[in-house]
């Protein structure tokens, strides 16, 4: 028998459908204390770790800016032993500004939710597939 919470599943295609088009309903999904994760970020020169709905914003409302047209397919999501925790294998394309640079990338993600809302997310991504040079500007963008 599936006990995988509604909100999880909700969560997660909410997630996917509005992470590139709108920033601030994206963040409407979080919890105001929820914690987002890239730990191959550092890698890159991005953070590994960003701690409440403030700090999420401050990252991703430049870095969408960046990210044209990002569409996700070959989603396939996984339940595990805990109701509010799932995981979801995604591809993503986007072109990246500016330069009109291809980019693909296979993803991983792990989504906690908690009251209707997206308390925990991590993602993992290859550092290798991102451009030389890309997302080092970016973090220095958001630096300035």
């Amino acid at each position: 028998m599936d006990r995988t919470s509604p909100d999880l599943i909700r969560l997660m295609d909410a997630h996917l459908a509005l992470i590139a088009t709108d920033v601030e309903q994206w963040l409407a999904l979080f919890d105001e204390h929820a914690v987002v994760e890239f730990p191959y970020a550092p890698s890159l020169g991005g953070p590994s770790r960003l701690e409440g709905i403030d700090a999420i914003r401050a990252y991703f409302v430049p870095i969408t800016k960046h990210f044209q047209g990002l569409t996700c397919t070959r989603l396939q999501r996984y339940t595990t032993t805990d109701p509010e925790v799932g995981w979801m294998e995604v591809h993503g394309a986007a072109t990246l500004q500016p330069g009109n640079i291809p980019y693909e990338q296979d993803y991983v993600m792990r989504v906690q939710v908690r009251d209707g809302r997206i308390v925990h997310y991590r993602e993992y991504w290859n550092p290798l597939a991102a451009p030389q040079g890309t997302f080092e500007s970016f973090a220095k963008e958001q630096q300035a």
